[in-house]
C-alpha cells in the first residue's frame, strides 16, 4: 500500500484526502490549525459565527458529492433557492425554476425594475457570450466585457455577481473567468443556478464530518517545517505529497525543490473579505439574502438573515467583498452599521456584534493572470483554489483541485511503491 501525505486541511485538502483514501492509499493529513476547514470555517460564538458567508450554487457537483460521501445531506444543511437578487424594497432579478438558460431569459424579461431596452440589451449581450462559447480575450476585464450594457444592469446584476463569484471588483476582474462561472450556472442543467445557503455553521458542512471520517489519519496543530525529495515530510517517508495549504505555505515548502514554481505562487495578489455581524433582536429581512448597492459610504454588497436560515434570530451578516480599500482605511464596521440603518427597517436598533476580516480571502482574479500548475514534480502535487484552472477562488474550485491532485499523486505514489518493491528508484524531481 502506498503512503500519501496531504499538507493542509481546507476543502481542497479534505477532497484530496477522501479521494486518496477511497482509492486505497494510506494517508496522513497535516493541518497547522486546531481544526479543519481552512478559510471556510466557523469561529467561536453561541451559536458559532462563520468566517464569511460562503454561498454554493447548484452547479457545484463535486462539493455536494463530497458532502454526501462524508454523510452530510445537502438538502438538510443547505437551503436551496432559485437565483434572485432582491434589493431592499425591490424584487430585483428573479429566475423561475426550470432550465437555467430559459429561466434567465424569462427572469430578465419579467424584471420590471429595468426599462425594456435595458432588458433586451442584456439578452443580446448574453446571446453573444453564448454564441462565442462563453470565451473572450483573456486580457479583458469584466467592466470592459460589459461596457455596452446599461448602467442599471451593470449596477444591479453584473457588478454584484462579479464581486460575489470572483471577490474582485469588475474593473479589475477577469472576464474569461466570469464567463466560465456564468456558463456553469446556465448550462449545467436544471437547478444549476440555484443558490445554496448554509442552514448550519460552516464547520458542520464539511470540516466536522471530515474530522470524524479521517480519525487517526488526521494530525491537527501540526505545521510542516520542510519536505524533501524522496518524499519526506519532516523526515517521515511517503510515496507522494499533496500540498493543500495556502499559496504562501506551499511556496515556502516547495521553494527548495522548485524555485520557479514557488516564485509563480508567490506572485499572486489577494483580495480581502470583511464580514460585519449586526444584532437586532426581533428584526427580520424580507428574504434570507438581500443584495445591497455598494458606494463610497456603503461597503456591503450583501446581507444575510441568519434567523431565516435556521441560525441565531436577530443576527445579520453583512459581507464586504473585494474589501482592500476598506482594509486600508482600517475597517468598515461603523460604515456598515450606518448603511444598514439607512437601507433597512429594524424592530430594534442594530448594534455591531462581531467583525471578521480575512485579509487573504482569495487571490485577486485579474485578467491574464497566470496561475501555478498543480504538478510540481513526480510525486509532488498542489491542491488549492489558486492553482491553474478555469475557476475563481471558490469552494467548488478548491474541491475540484483536491480531487485532481489526488488522482495525480495517487498514480505517482502507486508507481513509487511498486518501484520500491522491485528495488528501483522512487520518485525524484
Amino acid at each position: 500500500m502506498s503512503r500519501v501525505a496531504i499538507v493542509g486541511g481546507g476543502w481542497a485538502g479534505i477532497a484530496a484526502a477522501v479521494a486518496l483514501a477511497d482509492a486505497g492509499h494510506d494517508i496522513a493529513v497535516f493541518e497547522m490549525a486546531p481544526q479543519l476547514g481552512g478559510r471556510a470555517r466557523s469561529v467561536a460564538g453561541e451559536p458559532p459565527y462563520d468566517n464569511g458567508q460562503h454561498i454554493l450554487i447548484g452547479a457545484y457537483r463535486d462539493s455536494l458529492a463530497l458532502m454526501r460521501r462524508l454523510g452530510v445531506d445537502p438538502e438538510v444543511v443547505l437551503r436551496r433557492l432559485p437565483l434572485a437578487l432582491p434589493y431592499p424594497g425591490e424584487p430585483g432579478l428573479q429566475l423561475p425554476p426550470g432550465s437555467p438558460l430559459i429561466a434567465f431569459a424569462r427572469g430578465v424579461l419579467a424584471h420590471r425594475g429595468w426599462p425594456l431596452p435595458a432588458r433586451l440589451r442584456l439578452l443580446v449581450a448574453a446571446g453573444g457570450w453564448l454564441t462565442r462559447g462563453f470565451n473572450c480575450d483573456v486580457h479583458l476585464s469584466v467592466a470592459e466585457l460589459c461596457a455596452g450594457l446599461p448602467a442599471t444592469v451593470k449596477r444591479d446584476l453584473i457588478e454584484p455577481l462579479c464581486v460575489a463569484a470572483l471577490n474582485t471588483p469588475a474593473p479589475q476582474a477577469s472576464a474569461q473567468v466570469f464567463l466560465r462561472v456564468l456558463k456553469d450556472a446556465l448550462f449545467s442543467g436544471a437547478g444549476s443556478a440555484d443558490l445554496l445557503l448554509p442552514r448550519r455553521p460552516l464547520s458542520e458542512l464539511l470540516a466536522g464530518p471530515a474530522t470524524a471520517w479521517l480519525g487517526e489519519r488526521l494530525r491537527l496543530g501540526t505545521r510542516v517545517q520542510h519536505i524533501e525529495p524522496g518524499w519526506r515530510v519532516d523526515g517521515e517517508a511517503f510515496d507522494a505529497i499533496v500540498l493543500a495549504c495556502t499559496s504562501v505555505e506551499a511556496a515556502r515548502l516547495a521553494a527548495p525543490i522548485a524555485s520557479d514554481w514557488a516564485t509563480s505562487a508567490q506572485s499572486l495578489s489577494f483580495e480581502p473579505i470583511i464580514t460585519v455581524y449586526l444584532r437586532s433582536p426581533g428584526s427580520a429581512l424580507p428574504a434570507p439574502m438581500l443584495a445591497l448597492r455598494e458606494g463610497p459610504d456603503a461597503p456591503a454588497q450583501f446581507v444575510f438573515d441568519h434567523g431565516a436560515l435556521g441560525g441565531a434570530p436577530g443576527r445579520f451578516a453583512f459581507v464586504v467583498s473585494g474589501a482592500a480599500a476598506w482594509v486600508a482605511r482600517g475597517g468598515c464596521a461603523e460604515a456598515v452599521l450606518a448603511q444598514a440603518q439607512r437601507e433597512l427597517c429594524w424592530a430594534t436598533p442594530p448594534v455591531i456584534d462581531k467583525v471578521l476580516t480575512e485579509k487573504r480571502a482569495t487571490f485577486a482574479c485579474k485578467p491574464g493572470l497566470v496561475r501555478a500548475p498543480a504538478r510540481i514534480a513526480p510525486g509532488l502535487w498542489v491542491a488549492g483554489d489558486y492553482i491553474k484552472g478555469p475557476y475563481p477562488a471558490t469552494l467548488e474550485g478548491a474541491v475540484r483541485a483536491g480531487r485532481a491532485a489526488a488522482q495525480g499523486a495517487g498514480a505517482d505514489a502507486a508507481r513509487a511503491a511498486n518501484g520500491a518493491a522491485r528495488g528501483s528508484p522512487t520518485n525524484t524531481p
